[in-house]
């Protein structure tokens, strides 16, 4: 079924686990990632960016969406990722998106809090689900680079005043993630997704930056209350890479889909690993 983030984060807080949230970046990489989903037998979330968004199209996004999970049995997420230009959000919401994630990290608290709630009106009035986000998560996702000198954690009293106001389903949290990281292992702050998690009493957070993430930390930050957790960067360098070989390997007038395929193998590969670790299973 097409659902919305809300209805698969309950079912991941009922079960300590967390649900796949994997950024795609052309129509191709989609299929891999649903099927994935079906063979594990879990809920996944297809995650766009704005400019991904466009690129593809809105409504062909949540066509093939929607009919994939049919085809397949699954439920799925269709999911705006790292959202800020409210014309933007309007357009996804209007063509059918089930999710929305308002990122308004980089404002002082009272601007985030009246942008969220926003989103969350518009968005809740056609029936999609909304993530916001509360401090600053460093790296680069989608062109946009935030530097190390502005991260910030975030506040868990914050946290709490922030969902009460908001209406939010969701909240993304600053705990030493970094997006695009993939060479190295993040530092992870335990203490402070803690102490976060012991103030909103349960309410499902997110991790960005998952990539960075080791697999001994999966687990434990599952355990700290993490039901949402963002894929990207290990998507898009596996299928780079895989990509890179085929179009070198394989003659000019060969057709496309043999230079696709080794992509999409690579892509799933990465997918069933990291649904297998976010089912939590000791």
């Amino acid at each position: 079924m097409y659902v919305t983030l809300r209805e698969v984060l309950a079912e991941a807080q009922s079960l300590n686990m967390a649900i796949g949230a994997f950024n795609t970046h052309n129509l191709e990489m989609l299929p891999a990632i649903i099927r994935v989903a079906a063979k594990e037998k879990t809920p996944v979330i297809i995650q766009t960016s704005e400019g991904t968004a466009s690129y593809i199209g809105h409504r062909n996004l949540v066509a093939v969406c929607k009919s994939m999970a049919d085809e397949y049995g699954v439920n799925v997420v269709l999911h705006l990722d790292h959202a800020k230009n409210f014309d933007e959000i309007r357009k996804a919401v209007d063509a059918g998106y089930s999710s929305i994630m308002f990122d308004g990290s980089a404002l002082p608290i009272k601007e985030n809090i009246l942008g969220t709630k926003r989103v969350v009106d518009y968005a809740k009035a056609a029936g999609a689900s909304v993530e916001g986000e509360l401090g600053t998560v460093g790296g680069t996702e989608d062109g946009v680079v935030v530097a190390q000198s502005e991260v910030c954690y975030t506040d868990p009293e914050q946290a709490v005043e922030f969902i009460e106001k908001t209406g939010i389903d969701a909240l993304a949290v600053a705990i030493g993630t970094n997006h695009g990281q993939y060479k190295s292992k993040t530092n992870i702050s335990f203490n402070q997704l803690e102490k976060i998690r012991d103030a909103v009493n349960g309410f499902p957070l997110v991790i960005h930056g998952g990539t960075g993430v080791s697999d001994e930390d999966v687990h434990r930050v599952i355990d700290l209350g993490i039901r949402k957790f963002n894929v990207g960067t290990d998507l898009l360098v596996n299928w780079n890479i895989a990509s890179k070989k085929a179009y070198n390997e394989l003659k000019e007038n060969a057709s496309n889909r043999n230079m696709v395929l080794p992509a999409q193998e690579a892509v799933a590969e990465v997918v069933e690993h990291r649904i297998k670790l976010f089912k939590n299973i000791a």
